[in-house]
């Protein structure tokens, strides 16, 4: 491969999930493509997509997802989890694709293999705005997340498929929650991340089962409706 072509081949790309409590959803953050400044003989539709772009040739990859994330929503600090590498020979080549690429790739017919990275956070925590070739960044629900540019929509879901398979081992629930919970808290984080329903009480002999997590002295305060007990991880 020649020097200057390294870039033209390898991208990386930032599945960001955020939780919000209040609403119990998962969301999937996205940025929606800035229309170039140079004009298109065809009418420009931009499409949602993931965070990313190519690798720097001086640049390792965990260094490029933060660059990246940086660059395109001015989010930083996050602990970016690298977890899958896709390099279907087609993912780039797609027709809803050619324009975009044909505006802003010196060789739009390149093959583009991409490392995708996921983290999951408390969506208040961050406050991503849009730059570089970012028009707009939105969250989008992950039970109907819209169609993608390229082959996000595949990254998301093994994106998903991945924290659903490592939720407990990952001690992901013990970083999106509060140091004291309820048990509603705790249920509403499982079956926003799972997305699937639990009896409430089968979920919390469960968890009292498997000896996780300690039942406190304290209870609630400050609500109007019944304080409920409070819980926290051992």
């Amino acid at each position: 491969m020649k020097r200057n072509s390294f870039r033209k081949h390898i991208s990386v790309d930032c599945v960001i999930f955020g939780y919000d409590e209040e609403n119990n959803k998962l969301e999937a953050l996205l940025i929606e493509q800035k229309e170039p400044a140079k004009r298109s003989p065809m009418e420009f539709v931009p499409q949602f997509a993931l965070p990313g772009d190519l690798v720097n040739e001086d640049e390792g990859l965990d260094a490029a997802a933060e660059r990246v994330l940086k660059e395109l929503t001015h989010v930083e600090g996050l602990n970016l989890r690298q977890f899958y590498c896709f390099g279907d020979p087609m993912r780039v080549k797609q027709a809803k694709d050619r324009e975009w690429l044909n505006l802003y790739r010196s060789d739009p017919e390149a093959r583009v293999i991409t490392v995708a990275y996921y983290t999951l956070v408390r969506k208040e925590m961050i406050r991503p705005v849009p730059g570089s070739f970012a028009r707009n960044v939105v969250w989008k629900n992950t039970k109907r997340v819209p169609p993608l540019a390229f082959d996000h929509n595949s990254i998301v879901k093994r994106a998903l498929d991945n924290i659903r398979l490592h939720l407990e081992s990952d001690k992901i629930a013990q970083e999106l929650l509060p140091e004291k919970f309820t048990m509603r808290q705790l249920q509403n984080l499982y079956e926003a991340i799972l997305n699937t329903s639990f009896d409430k009480r089968n979920f919390t002999k469960r968890f009292k089962k498997d000896d996780v997590i300690v039942e406190l002295e304290e209870k609630q305060k400050g609500v109007l409706y019944k304080p409920a007990r409070l819980y926290t991880f051992k």
